[in-house]
């Protein structure tokens, strides 16, 4: 479950949106990740700083794998999404030696996505790749004004504004 909280954190100088990721296996808590990203007023661009990261194993927290942020151990923001698409654009998302590299190019943009929250078409598909994993490739489809709606298998199954508390 990936989540747009109302929350900020300040990463490398710069405040950024708090994103989190909650996945499960079998109904149990595997990791929650907590991401940041940030968009450039003047592009439309979105950049990625980093995520902190909790493992899970049994409902404890085991490990923090994958984590990272801008500005800590020579690690540098990334291109998530940038704001003027063009067809075949290559780009870093992360850039934290050691830890995440992934790659992304721009495949497609006129992809149709069927998924459980809909039909969605005109969508990109990033082809995302990553020094760390030499030939592994995964494709990820975002949708216009929508966001991400296919992640591998992983496909949309609802969108929307979330319901505040308590209303």
């Amino acid at each position: 479950t990936i989540t747009v909280l109302d929350e900020t954190k300040t990463v490398a100088g710069l405040e950024t949106r708090v994103v989190e990721e909650r996945e499960t296996k079998d109904s149990k808590l595997v990791e929650v990740s907590r991401n940041y990203f940030a968009i450039s007023k003047r592009t439309n661009s979105v950049f990625y700083f980093g995520e902190d990261v909790d493992e899970y194993k049994g409902g404890k927290v085991v490990g923090h794998e994958g984590g990272w942020l801008a500005g800590v151990k020579r690690a540098k923001f990334g291109l998530m999404m940038p704001g003027q698409v063009l067809l075949k654009a290559r780009y870093y998302q992360e850039i934290a030696p050691g830890v995440a590299m992934d790659r992304a190019e721009i495949v497609s943009m006129s992809e149709t996505v069927k998924t459980p929250a809909g039909e969605f078409k005109g969508c990109l598909k990033i082809e995302e790749t990553t020094p760390l994993e030499p030939g592994s490739k995964e494709y990820k489809y975002y949708a216009f004004g929508i966001g991400l709606v296919q992640d591998g298998s992983l496909k949309l199954v609802k969108y929307g504004k979330a319901e505040e508390p308590g209303k």
